[in-house]
C-alpha cells in the first residue's frame, strides 16, 4: 500500500477509505495491492486511486502499486491536452511491458485505476473563472481483468469498468482468434482473466490494453465510488454494495463494512475495498 498527500491546509473535495483482509480461511498470503495519491500531479484536489489483484505471486501487483502512478503522472505532465483515456491506455501498456521485462517470475495482476481532476469548461480560460467550483470535475477510469469500479449516481450503481473474464463471449472470440483455447472458463485452462498486467507466459493471448471511461461528475447526483477486487464482487452485486454503504458518511467505515460483508458471505479470495466519498 502507498499513498501521499500535500497541500494539507486545503480541505479536499473527496475522502478515501480503504479496508482489506487476507481471508486466511481460504488464502495463505495477501496478493492485493492498493495505491492512492491525493493532489495527484501536484494539482490541487486531483486524485489517483488504484487496486491491483495479483495472481501467481504478488510481484506484478507490487510493481504496479509502486510505479504505475508515476508513469501516468509523467505522461500527464508531458501533454496536458491529451485525452486522459489515451494516457491511461499508454500507461497500462508501458507497465505491462516493463513487468514482463523486469519482474522475476510469472506473476500477473488485474488493475483498476481512477483519476479525479478538475478541468476548464469548454471555451473558457483560467483567468475567466473566479474559483474551483466553476471548473468541470472529471473522472477517468481504466481496468484490465475483473477488479471493478462502481459509481453511485442518483441512487443507482453505474459500473465504469469491464470484467475481462474467460467466460465473456467477446474475450473468448479474441482469445481464439489469437490462437488460444478457452477450457473450463479459463485461458488455456489456467487463467480466469483475459486481460492483465504481467503474465508473461500468456502474453500473446492475455493483453494489457485496458477498458477506459470518461465521466463528468455532478455534485448533486454523484455520492461515492467503490473500487474493489473480485473478492467483493464474487458475493455481492454492484447495486447491493452501494445500498449497503449509502448512509455511511465515513469512507473507511464504509470500506470496512463491505469487507465484513464479503467475509460473512464466505468469499474465497483476498479482499480489498476502496471507497472514495465525493463531497
Amino acid at each position: 500500500m502507498s499513498h501521499s498527500t500535500s497541500n494539507k491546509d486545503y480541505k479536499l473535495s473527496y475522502s478515501v477509505g480503504v479496508a482489506e483482509d487476507v481471508n486466511k480461511i481460504y488464502r495463505p498470503t495477501m496478493e492485493d495491492v492498493h495505491t492512492y495519491v491525493e493532489n495527484f500531479v501536484e494539482r490541487l484536489d486531483w486524485g489517483y486511486f488504484a487496486i491491483f489483484d495479483g495472481h501467481a505471486g504478488k510481484q506484478a501487483a507490487k510493481w504496479c502499486g509502486q510505479n504505475l502512478h508515476s508513469i501516468v503522472e509523467k505522461k500527464l505532465i508531458e501533454d496536458e491536452n491529451e485525452d486522459v483515456r489515451d494516457i491511461l491506455n499508454e500507461s497500462f501498456l508501458e507497465a505491462d511491458e516493463n513487468i514482463v521485462k523486469t519482474v522475476e517470475g510469472s506473476s500477473g495482476c488485474t488493475a483498476a485505476v481512477a483519476i479525479l481532476r478538475w478541468e476548464l469548461p469548454e471555451n473558457k480560460t483560467a483567468s475567466e473563472l473566479t474559483d474551483l467550483s466553476q471548473h468541470k470535475r472529471m473522472l477517468y477510469t481504466a481496468n484490465v481483468g475483473d477488479t471493478r469500479i462502481v459509481l453511485f449516481r442518483n441512487n443507482k450503481a453505474i459500473r465504469l469498468t469491464y470484467d475481462h473474464k474467460a467466460s465473456d463471449k467477446h474475450e473468448i472470440n479474441r482469445i481464439e482468434k489469437s490462437g488460444g483455447l478457452i477450457m473450463k472458463s479459463r485461458v488455456n485452462g489456467m487463467l480466469a482473466v483475459t486481460r492483465s498486467l504481467g503474465d508473461q507466459f500468456f502474453k500473446d493471448l492475455v493483453i494489457g490494453s485496458p477498458y477506459t471511461t470518461s465521466v463528468e461528475l455532478n455534485k448533486d447526483t454523484d455520492k461515492f465510488l467503490i473500487i474493489a477486487c473480485d473478492g467483493l464482487w464474487d458475493v455481492i452485486s454492484d447495486q447491493q454494495a452501494c445500498e449497503l454503504i449509502r448512509d455511511i458518511e465515513d469512507s473507511t467505515l464504509a470500506a470496512k463494512k463491505l469487507v465484513e460483508h464479503a467475509l460473512n458471505k464466505l468469499t474465497t479470495d483476498n479482499i480489498t475495498v476502496m471507497v472514495i466519498s465525493l463531497r
